[in-house]
């Protein structure tokens, strides 16, 4: 009996090792790159994630944010500086690729750097293994690059569930921060007010009749915020005010 009961542990041992050594690709690397960042509270943290479109304060202030990082103009890294923008650029790691010394530039100047993921998928619907690799894994990335790690996350698309609240959490974040005003073209797309959280996609232009610049887009926006008595907020400040003046809508 005692012989049986021996083989039945062996048996059960080399099964669990098997079923250990299936585990998918993609969650292989969830895996490791959470335990690079870190475990981050208990797993119902992620009810309380705050999701972010603007922010309710009185202060005349909106918040200028960049997506993805394809356009790499020195001349913006000038505009940061002179004008002291506090703004917030999150990065995607395969759309940055070898440009990440012009966003150092930019973290030198005042610009804050943070999470948009490693390849820019849309969230909803996948897994909770590939969400946090792709959350996780651009933690990592920006640490390694920069020395910082973001608090804040931008999902690709504005696309999100109950799944990407969870894997942010636990990948360190704080907020998922979504946006009320676009400027995807020349002008936003809806009159600005205070505390409006407004979203530049920077994407590099082509063809013949090239549209404007980041530089150029920021600049006429700057001048819409100057003409509405308004000036440029550093978003990360006013999410750290929750509960005196900048409650989260």
């Amino acid at each position: 009996m005692r012989s049986r009961g021996v083989v039945a542990a062996v048996l059960a041992g080399f099964l669990l090792a098997g079923c250990a050594q299936s585990v998918d690709p993609i969650e292989r690397l969830g895996m490791k790159a959470a335990q690079r960042v870190g475990s981050y509270g208990p797993a119902g943290r992620a009810a309380t994630l705050p999701v972010v479109r603007r922010v309710a304060t009185t202060d005349k202030v909106v918040f200028l944010t960049y997506d993805d990082g394809a356009e790499r103009d020195p001349r913006f890294v000038d505009l940061v500086r002179e004008r002291r923008l506090p703004v917030s650029m999150f990065l995607t790691d395969s759309v940055v690729g070898p440009g990440y010394g012009h966003f150092a530039r930019l973290l030198s100047v005042g610009a804050s750097i943070q999470n948009h993921t490693l390849d820019h998928p849309a969230l909803r619907g996948l897994p909770y293994a590939g969400q946090r690799a792709e959350i996780c894994g651009q933690q990592e990335k920006v640490r390694s690059r920069f020395g910082v790690r973001p608090t804040l996350f931008r999902p690709p698309y504005g696309t999100y569930d109950r799944t990407t609240l969870r894997a942010a959490a636990d990948c360190g974040l704080t907020a998922v921060v979504l946006w009320n005003v676009s400027m995807a073209g020349a002008e936003p797309s809806a009159g600005l007010r205070a505390g409006d959280i407004v979203s530049l996609p920077s994407g590099e232009t082509s063809g013949e009749s090239p549209g404007p610049t980041l530089t150029e887009r920021t600049t006429r926006l700057l001048e819409e915020i100057r003409k509405r008595g308004l000036r440029v907020g550093r978003l990360e400040e006013y999410l750290g005010k929750t509960g005196r003046r900048a409650a989260l809508d």
